[in-house]
């Protein structure tokens, strides 16, 4: 595969494409809820270096197109989710090298839309539409709704893709389910039980597991995708939230929001290995393309911390915008 085809897409559970060789300079999108805007990070350096206005209250997360050069914004509103509020009809389309706004889906009505993924193998677009339960699918050459896939679910806040892009899932907050969606087909192929509340969702690297963080325990899912079953509970030191692998997929990376911490999860064990001290309000987890940082959104410290993957231990921590979350990096 090519370098320059090896960029970051956010499946809003923060999985990325990795390659192996020299180290990368990156920039690091972060949504910034509160503030309205996306921070631009040099990883290089750690520092922001700009900033562009999402044109809307709030963008919670983002996806970027496979060249790198726009990054698209569901609009969500100032609500939380399931919570009374502003309900969001819009998606900004931004041109990251002129940090301007060139566009804009619009769903019509209230949606609420929030996880953004661009799909490689269908060019596509697949945002999560919560108060539509479903999956909406947008051409990004038209900026045109083309279709949806409907989750069964109310709150299907976060989206994660198989590899290739067959099948999909949400993690659907408020009814504590995971719906598994033929996104070919479009249609839901079942609808799993996990807690009395589920938060965040992410894969494994073979495809074979998928996780979702229980709201009520601290404990992860663990989905066998070959039965769409609950087929183990990991314990965590504290109750989880976002999710990322590393690109061996040896470990999964846990943000344990209240605790101020970072779980590190041995997938060979399906066992808790260590925890890594970080920034307020860890929410989301970013892992870079070369598998040497892993990225996390600390929403109430309005920070990101990075750790270092070969020692485990935090090396950097940058002051981003106000409640940082979503992140996407680009080349």
């Amino acid at each position: 595969m090519k370098k320059d085809n090896l960029l970051a897409v956010v499946m809003c559970g923060a999985v990325v494409c990795a390659s192996a060789g020299a180290a990368w300079s990156e920039t690091l999108l972060v949504a910034n809820q509160k503030d309205a805007d996306l921070s631009l990070i040099d990883t290089a350096s750690a520092k922001v270096v700009g900033t562009i206005p999402v044109g809307g209250v709030t963008g919670h997360e983002l996806a970027i197109s496979p060249d790198g050069k726009t990054a698209y914004v569901p609009i969500y509103g100032d609500a939380g989710v399931g919570r009374p509020g502003t309900n969001g009809s819009e998606m900004s389309v931004i041109d990251i090298a002129s940090r301007k706004i060139t566009g804009k889906v619009d769903f019509g009505h209230g949606v609420r839309p929030h996880c953004a993924i661009y799909d490689k193998n269908s060019g596509m677009l697949f945002v999560t539409t919560e108060l539509d339960k479903s999956v909406s699918i947008i051409d990004p050459k038209t900026l045109k709704i083309v279709g949806s896939v409907p989750t069964g679910q109310e709150q299907s806040h976060m989206l994660v893709l198989s590899k290739d892009g067959k099948r999909g899932y949400t993690a659907n907050v408020g009814p504590g389910t995971v719906s598994v969606l033929d996104m070919v087909g479009r249609k839901t192929l079942a609808v799993i039980p996990i807690s009395g509340n589920t938060q965040r969702i992410n894969i494994s690297r073979d495809g074979s597991m998928v996780f979702t963080a229980d709201q009520k325990k601290p404990q992860l899912a663990v989905i066998d995708t070959a039965t769409n079953k609950v087929k183990s509970w990991v314990e965590l030191p504290a109750v989880g939230y976002g999710t990322a692998t590393t690109p061996d997929g040896r470990w999964l990376l846990v943000a344990l929001r209240g605790a101020k911490q970072v779980a590190v999860v041995d997938l060979k064990t399906l066992k808790n290995a260590k925890t890594i001290d970080v920034a307020g309000g860890p929410s989301e987890i970013l892992v870079s393309p070369d598998g040497r940082k892993a990225y996390v959104a600390c929403n109430f410290s309005n920070q990101v911390s990075v750790i270092d993957l070969g020692s485990w231990t935090v090396a950097q921590t940058i002051d981003a915008g106000k409640y940082a979350d979503g992140m996407a990096m680009t080349k």
